[in-house]
């Protein structure tokens, strides 16, 4: 799948790709008229859009404010080809992101039942209920508190748990500031301090970048088992290492399930389940070095 770009659009030619998808995916289903995916906050609210490499509009959304404190996410659309690819996560945090950038300190949305799951899962709490038997058309109220810019879009009370796990049961972790920065359902990324993880040359120490995307790996398939209900735990077989550039500012690490090779199938059968996944590291924007870990998940007894 092609790479997707965040853009905010501002030109009549933008502002024509993001209506038409507006409509095309919100609107035409239920026939309802061209001009019906608009409306009067789309002159003072903000704008996000999805684009591939082709500069095909992929999702769309908006906010606007209610109050100085609350903020409303309307108009939410990802195109049918790139449903269930993690394209929705990535445009609630942009919205999300504006929204704290201007201020809020939470956001509202109403949605249908099909979509209530996924803003569950990505930290909104269930606020007015709708009567969906009565209207099946009725929409519920959901509201999410922004307490700061390093929230955690996606599965809050998971990745909240599993640091807990990390600090509590691995404390090296917690002497290092590892963090998870961010989960998507598709991307983990964790983060550490350079300050407590300096070596002699005032970059990071290679140990604590090899432990960080060791923890990296686990985590990812550590949420994914949970995203597929299924138990076992998780030990590091072997792992290989290439340090490309020093880590001398920003340490990130992102594991994406994309890159998983393996599967539980066999943990269904009482059995171990062996996974290859690689973790890349960067300096802030620059790659730094990649991880290759071999994840044997221990089946339950």
């Amino acid at each position: 799948m092609s790479k997707v770009t965040i853009v905010i659009p501002h030109t009549d030619e933008s502002f024509e790709r993001y209506y038409e998808l507006r409509w095309r995916v919100l609107r035409k289903p239920f026939h309802r008229p061209r001009g019906s995916e608009q409306d009067e906050y789309d002159q003072v609210g903000e704008h996000r859009m999805l684009v591939n490499e082709e500069g095909r509009a992929i999702g769309v959304g908006r906010i606007h404010f209610n109050s100085p404190d609350e903020a409303q996410i309307r108009f939410m659309a990802i195109d049918p080809d790139y449903q269930g690819t993690g394209q929705g996560v990535a445009l609630i945090y942009a919205l999300e992101s504006a929204a704290l950038a201007q201020g809020a300190k939470r956001t509202i949305i109403n949605c249908r039942d099909n979509t209530l799951g996924f803003y569950q899962r990505c930290g909104y709490v269930l606020k007015e209920e709708a009567n969906t038997v009565k209207n099946p058309m009725a929409e519920h109220q959901l509201v999410k508190v922004l307490n700061n810019k390093n929230y955690i879009v996606y599965r809050p009370d998971w990745c909240d748990a599993l640091q807990k796990i990390w600090h509590s049961d691995i404390p090296i972790s917690k002497a290092m500031g590892i963090r998870i920065y961010q989960y998507t359902g598709r991307t983990l990324e964790l983060r550490a301090p350079l300050a407590r993880n300096i070596n002699v040359h005032h970059t990071m120490f290679a140990g604590s970048i090899y432990t960080l995307a060791t923890l990296a790996g686990w985590g990812m398939l550590h949420l994914h088992m949970q995203e597929l209900k299924v138990n076992g735990d998780i030990v590091l077989a072997e792992a290989n290492i290439e340090y490309k550039l020093p880590i001398a500012e920003h340490a990130r690490a992102v594991s994406n399930l994309v890159d998983v090779e393996g599967n539980f199938d066999n943990l269904l059968e009482g059995r171990n389940a062996r996974l290859t996944l690689s973790v890349a590291l960067y300096d802030g924007d620059d790659f730094a070095a990649m991880f290759t870990g071999r994840y044997v998940v221990k089946a339950p007894r």
